[in-house]
Order: structure tokens, then C-alpha cells, then sequence
């Protein structure tokens, strides 16, 4: 499991004294604690990998806006901090569908249910996310169903 991994990179970085890539893993150890606590009064997840990827998938989102802030500011050396979490938070991200492949998976998703206008978009995303978490930014596959159903 996805956890797993994580904690013991954590020790691994620990024992190797790598402080900037232990400063990223305490950040996810956090980030995922945090949802923890918030999906206690909800159901348990069906796979905790999905949930994991998801929190990592708000974690880089988040990065890569700071980074383009900082850049715009001059604050260079804050942008950089930034990479280096970013690095290691894409690390644990499974292979992200580039556009072609995730174009082919939203048309197979649109023909499977049928859909054929803009209406019937919140059905597709809600297929596209079910099958495809983790492996597709949600934000560009929303813009990839439009196109589809236009």
C-alpha cells in the first residue's frame, strides 16, 4: 500500500539525515492524517490507495500554484522549496494518462453511457472519476469531457 511506502520512506529519510525530503514526507504523513480525522464521520474508503492518491493529487495542485506565485513574485529560492516538495510528492503519483490516452478513455466513457450533450456531463465525470482517480487530473478531464460532448 501506497501508506506503507511512505512511512517507511520516512524512516529511510530519517536514518539518511535528508531533512528537505523528510520535510515533504511529514507534510503527506500530515495531509493524510488530516483526512483521516475528516472521514470519520463518513464511511471507510473502499481503497485506501484511491484516497492516498487523491490527497497527493491536492498536494502537487497546490505545490504547482505556490510555485507559479512565487515566480511571478521573484522569490526564487521559495519557488524552489517548492519543486523539491513537489519532486517528492509526484514521486508516490501514479503514471498520470497523457492527453491522448485520457482523450480515448473519456470518448469510451461517453459512448459506454450513452451520453450525447452537455447535460449528461456530470454523469460522465462521475464515471471518468471513478475509473480513472489518480491516473487523470480531474481539473483537464473536465475540459476533455466538454470537448467530447460538444
Amino acid at each position: 500500500m501506497l501508506r506503507d511506502t511512505i512511512k517507511a520512506d520516512t524512516i529511510e529519510a530519517m536514518k539518511a539525515r535528508d531533512s528537505a525530503r523528510l520535510g515533504a514526507l511529514r507534510l503527506i504523513s500530515a495531509a493524510l492524517k488530516n483526512k483521516d480525522i475528516e472521514l470519520r464521520t463518513g464511511t471507510a474508503p473502499a481503497d485506501d490507495d484511491v484516497l492516498v492518491a487523491d490527497v497527493l493529487m491536492k498536494m502537487a495542485k497546490q505545490r504547482r500554484e505556490s510555485i507559479e506565485m512565487y515566480v511571478a513574485g521573484n522569490r526564487a529560492e521559495l519557488a524552489d522549496a517548492e519543486r523539491a516538495e513537489l519532486a517528492v510528492i509526484e514521486s508516490y503519483l501514479p503514471q498520470q494518462m497523457d492527453e491522448a490516452e485520457a482523450l480515448a478513455a473519456i470518448k469510451a466513457v461517453v459512448a459506454e453511457l450513452g451520453a450525447t450533450s452537455v447535460k449528461d456531463m456530470g454523469r460522465v465525470m462521475a464515471a471518468v472519476k471513478e475509473r480513472f482517480a489518480g491516473k487523470l487530473d480531474m481539473s483537464k478531464a473536465s475540459g476533455l469531457v466538454k470537448a467530447a460532448l460538444a
